[in-house]
């Protein structure tokens, strides 16, 4: 069986959410697939880390889909192309988009649809393009993976896409995520809030992660109790984040507060694993994998109290309404001064992180693709 893959969001040194999925989920297909050929398309020169095994055939495919008039290029054009040239049973692709233009069976990954009830964080042109081809996409598709319940019932109800046609993988979160001894953890804060406690945020920077209504908490707090705490924000900025940083530089305690930019998985880690608490109070989320990295660190979470957000936390973290200044202020006041609330979150965490792993996620994408390649089996006899 050749099987062709979007790789396109593969990117060195610049993995996010999707991208990490893709790369967890991949290494670890190809190798338990080892009879099977696995065409790789990639839209720009690739790494070589990310040819995980021999029997992947690299392939960069113009143009580099960055854009709604590329992607569309991209997928109905040059792709089918390259299905005929390759003479591929089977494309997936992890990143929900789809060819229109080809009769090969295809299943593809939704992970949210936060285009349809955030497409204001996002341009014009993009919001556009998803909202005219995601719904073409599903329909499309020969079957549909999501990574929580909460995407799978959003698809069924916004789409009117057949439950039977959808499954539930997940994320997950890998080994190095850890705790981290006491002496490394003061390290970690000198290096980054000059020795003091922080707050933790990690994601990119736009409108639904919610920064603006954080940013006020923290002031909120800092203006109320007299603790020493300082916020960390690390991850790139992404779009409309100017509003943010224009709150940001009206902020009495702004030099409290801290940008780092993306930074490295390693030194990621040792983030985590050094924060008082990981405040991730997004707008909508089809998943949260920081929610998990946090949990593997033994740091304790507060998250929201929408989209997936609880569905994955569980008992193991403390929900807000995101919408709520006080709310999330109150929250992160409770973290720092109940060390038997701190404990109990911890414990929860660790039951909870054992529902979640990548070889529970590769092992439901793996059911689907022999799923469908003993249908192409049985129409081909």
């Amino acid at each position: 069986m050749r099987i062709g893959v979007n790789t396109r969001l593969l990117q060195y040194g610049k993995l996010e959410g999707i991208g990490r999925f893709m790369h967890e989920t991949l290494s670890r297909i190809v190798r338990a697939m080892p009879e099977t050929k696995f065409i790789f398309y990639f839209d720009r020169p690739y790494h070589s880390s990310f040819i995980y095994h021999k029997n992947i055939i690299p392939r960069i495919v113009p143009p580099p889909a960055r854009h709604p008039f590329l992607y569309w290029i991209w997928l109905e054009w040059t792709l089918p192309f390259y299905f005929k040239k390759d003479k591929i049973d089977l494309f997936y692709s992890p990143d929900g988009f789809l060819s229109l233009n080809t009769k090969v069976p295809q299943i593809t990954v939704f992970h949210d649809l936060a285009f349809e009830h955030f497409s204001e964080g996002i341009s014009r042109i993009a919001a556009w393009y998803y909202k005219r081809y995601m719904p073409r996409f599903a329909n499309k598709a020969h079957h549909i993976l999501t990574v929580s319940e909460f995407t799978k019932q959003d698809l069924i109800q916004t789409y009117q896409i057949n439950p039977d046609k959808i499954s539930v993988t997940c994320n997950g979160v890998s080994d190095s995520f850890k705790p981290l001894p006491q002496t490394e953890q003061e390290l970690v804060r000198k290096k980054y809030t000059q020795g003091k406690p922080f707050i933790l945020y990690v994601g990119s920077i736009h409108p639904r992660k919610n920064l603006a209504r954080l940013l006020k908490a923290f002031e909120k707090l800092k203006k109320e109790k007299s603790h020493e705490v300082q916020l960390l924000i690390c991850g790139r900025k992404a779009w409309n984040f100017e509003d943010i940083f224009q709150f940001f530089e009206s902020m009495e305690f702004k030099n409290h507060v801290h940008f780092t930019g993306r930074i490295d998985d390693h030194e990621l880690t040792r983030i985590y694993a050094s924060a008082e608490v990981l405040c991730y109070v997004s707008l909508f989320e089809g998943f949260g994998i920081p929610i998990l990295e946090a949990f593997a660190c033994d740091t304790p979470v507060i998250t929201s109290n929408v989209s997936a957000m609880p569905e994955i936390a569980g008992n193991a973290a403390l929900l807000v309404n995101p919408y709520d200044v006080s709310e999330i202020q109150n929250a992160i006041i409770q973290i720092l001064e109940n060390p038997e609330l701190r404990l109990k979150l911890i414990q929860n965490a660790k039951k909870r992180l054992a529902i979640y792993s990548w070889e529970k996620a590769t092992n439901a994408i793996i059911q689907a693709l022999l799923i469908i390649k003993s249908n192409l089996k049985l129409n081909s006899n």
